[in-house]
């Protein structure tokens, strides 16, 4: 069994920053009963410019969520992968995932679950 643990984005989304969305990821990661080696932290691709994303701060928060992931599953050896190197592709919203991009997600998420 394998937890597979991708989030922060919504919490960027509704004014959090990047420091508070980390904090929260630790507390929730502190709370799971796995071995370590049976969960993925994934850092979410950023955000990008469109209707739901209208300023640089939202980006910005939601790139700094990457250093701050691999931060955290480096301390907890948690296996950690950032989905931004995977250049999925966002929907006119600039924030959820082209039908494209949910296929090139799932390819480079099978890619690490083989």
């Amino acid at each position: 069994e394998k937890l597979i643990i991708m989030l922060g984005t919504n919490d960027v989304l509704q004014g959090a920053d990047a420091d508070t969305v980390i904090a929260r990821m630790a507390h929730f990661l502190d709370q799971i009963k796995l071995p370590h080696t049976n969960i993925l932290l994934i850092a979410p691709p950023p955000l990008q410019r469109g209707t739901w994303v209208d300023s640089e701060e939202l980006i910005e928060a939601s790139i700094r969520l990457s250093a701050g992931y691999q931060r955290l599953a480096a301390e907890r050896n948690i296996p950690f992968t950032d989905a931004a190197v995977w250049h999925v592709p966002l929907a006119f919203d600039g924030v959820h995932f082209t039908e494209e991009g949910h296929r090139i997600f799932a390819q480079q998420l099978a890619l690490l679950l083989i």
